[in-house]
């Protein structure tokens, strides 16, 4: 065996370990910028500054009397864990079934005022649910006007 087949093998094995260690850095780097914790209202308490513009999914229950209907679809709540509340201001459309009492799931950032700012709103609920049929036969302000327990602040 000759020298040069000897630096041939070892540049090739280094060749491979860089690139091995780039795909490695890329795919553990991608997962964890990508990661969405679940907590609920005591541990993003606990967290604190830390909390502060990480995605994060708050889950709890929808504490009473805690609704509050903005404009067009924003709202405001708290969710509860039975220990520690915690604020949300979400602006998407709520889910037919969302009220007080009810559990939910907002994928939400942490806001500099310490309050959630939430895009997406997920409820729990039984299997008796049924999408309708023609989606595009929904009627928005019907579908807004449903949710029980809703105040809005004018009506206060």
């Amino acid at each position: 065996m000759s020298s040069n087949d000897g630096r041939k093998r070892v540049a090739l094995a280094l060749g491979a370990c860089a690139f091995a260690g780039t795909l490695l850095y890329f795919v553990v780097g991608g997962i964890g910028n990508n990661l969405v914790y679940y907590w609920g209202p005591t541990e993003v308490l606990a967290a604190g500054p830390k909390a502060q513009g990480a995605s994060i999914r708050l889950g709890g229950l929808v504490e009473k009397g805690s609704i509050v209907k903005g404009e067009g679809s924003n709202m405001s709540f708290t969710v509860t864990d039975g220990k520690k509340s915690f604020p949300v201001r979400c602006t998407s459309v709520p889910p037919q079934m969302f009220r007080e009492g009810i559990g939910v799931v907002v994928e939400v950032t942490v806001a500099g005022d310490g309050v959630f700012e939430s895009h997406r709103l997920m409820v729990s609920h039984g299997n008796e649910y049924r999408a309708p049929d023609d989606p595009a036969s929904v009627d928005l302000k019907k579908l807004m006007d449903s949710t029980d327990g809703i105040r809005s602040p004018d009506k206060e």
